[in-house]
């Protein structure tokens, strides 16, 4: 007997609660089994609509913790290689799609491979609690004409062609000006490694008042894209060229008191690298990025991040060598100290409106020029106390420096008489000469970011 009959034998006619009882599994089981599938189904769809990085997230956090290979850019687990066999989904054509790591897989770290600084160090002005590990924030991965607006080229203050692998834009995000450093497709294995881990170390510095803000990455898929907030007013080489002008627009102005009040802010970033053992050098005009309030911040942090983390030494650079102490064109060890020499050397560019330092000394004269005792000029727009800490700060021995407190207690203490009068350049740059006297090549490179 069919179980149909065996029901109607067992409930009586008209009985619908018996009869819905035998016939439970056809009657509720299954359509509320369907019912969940589709509700299930369409979250799914929606999330894939309209927030796919959850849904990455999702399915990552649902894998077993040892498959390496599917762990995504700087979102993977500290101490592990970041690109190791990472797939990259597309949203562009003519992209790559695959990471390789270099050959020789590297974890990225913050140990310090330079000297330590000395017992002495100097208190932080500024110091927040930092957390053991700090990533950047992942942004949304939709396209870009999505995810930013107003997307436009950025060109370099310096038209020299750059081999760099990273593209500079200006965009809208979040109702801000931002910095876009895309990594270019043509970028290989190990710059595309390097550019992710710089985005990581970025975020680990922590924040500061006068290091550019780190506001998000895009590292899950190509192109990869670091976001910084825009400084209106750019670099400070570029903006001290610019107060040489006549009628610029936006005002360009620069004083005496501006220039102990924004080497001030300098000052500050450099001791907070110092006091995580990380030295600069590179302190210049070039590396200091202004905003439209005249704050100035510290940036050129990419040679910080790549010495530290991948030991590479100091580099052989002409186009660095007016701007390097003594003991680093000797190639002797360097410590705190030769930051505290090139500061004084920025000092100089601001008092002369970016004039190139020891201009009418040849890169390959000048150490024994500096053996000789010799310093920089005194220029007619530097007041005694400003060329006092330019000339304390360039010293041959670097026991005689000022620690970078001595330094900050002296800018504080010239800011207090300092004249407000706008400083003028003899006359515009001439940027053929420039390059001359600075010590460039033709193979040289230049990008603000």
């Amino acid at each position: 007997m069919s179980s149909i009959s065996d029901a109607d034998f067992r409930c009586q006619q008209g009985d619908t609660i018996c009869e819905i009882r035998e016939y439970e599994k056809e009657v509720i089981i299954v359509p509320l089994l369907l019912l969940a599938t589709f509700v299930v189904t369409l979250v799914f769809i929606l999330l894939l609509r309209f927030c796919p990085e959850k849904v990455e997230r999702i399915r990552i956090r649902s894998m077993k913790p040892n498959v390496r290979r599917e762990l995504h850019g700087i979102d993977a687990p500290p101490g592990i290689n970041v690109l190791e066999h990472e797939s990259i989904a597309l949203d562009m054509p003519n992209s790559y799609s695959t990471f390789h790591p270099p050959s020789a897989s590297k974890k990225l770290s913050l140990s310090v491979d330079m000297p330590p600084l000395s017992s002495g160090a100097q208190a932080l002005a500024y110091q927040p609690a930092m957390d053991a590990v700090v990533q950047p924030r992942e942004l949304p991965r939709q396209r870009l004409p999505e995810s930013f607006n107003r997307v436009t080229p950025l060109p370099g203050s310096f038209p020299l062609p750059s081999d760099s692998p990273v593209s500079l834009y200006r965009a809208r995000m979040e109702n801000r000006n931002v910095i876009l450093r895309v990594l270019n497709d043509s970028a290989d294995a190990t710059e595309r490694h390097n550019f992710l881990g710089f985005a990581s170390f970025l975020a680990q510095l922590g924040p500061h008042p006068f290091l550019p803000e780190l506001l998000g990455v895009v590292s899950l898929r190509a192109p990869l894209v670091t976001v910084v907030e825009e400084l209106e007013n750019r670099d400070l080489l570029s903006f001290l060229w610019r107060c040489r002008q006549e009628d610029v627009n936006p005002p360009c102005e620069m004083t005496e008191r501006r220039i102990f009040t924004m080497a001030q802010h300098v000052l500050s970033a450099l001791t907070y690298l110092h006091s995580k053992d990380l030295l600069h050098g590179n302190i210049r005009a070039r590396s200091v990025l202004v905003s439209k309030a005249y704050t100035a911040k510290l940036w050129g942090l990419h040679g910080v991040f790549m010495r530290k983390n991948q030991a590479a030494t100091q580099k052989d650079e002409p186009s660095m060598k007016k701007w390097q102490a003594p003991e680093i064109l000797a190639r002797r060890t360097v410590g705190p100290s030769s930051d505290v020499w090139s500061f004084g050397i920025l000092l100089y560019e601001m008092a002369t409106l970016g004039e190139a330092p020891f201009a009418e000394i040849p890169v390959n004269e000048l150490l024994q020029f500096h053996q000789r005792g010799k310093s920089l000029k005194k220029h007619p727009n530097c007041s005694n106390a400003l060329y006092a800490v330019i000339k304390g700060c360039c010293q041959w021995k670097e026991a005689d420096r000022p620690t970078l407190a001595d330094v900050t207690r002296k800018l504080m203490s010239g800011e207090k008489s300092a004249s407000d009068k706008v400083l003028k350049g003899a006359q515009a740059v001439n940027l053929e000469r420039y390059l001359q006297e600075a010590g460039y090549g033709e193979a040289n490179s230049y990008t603000v970011f």
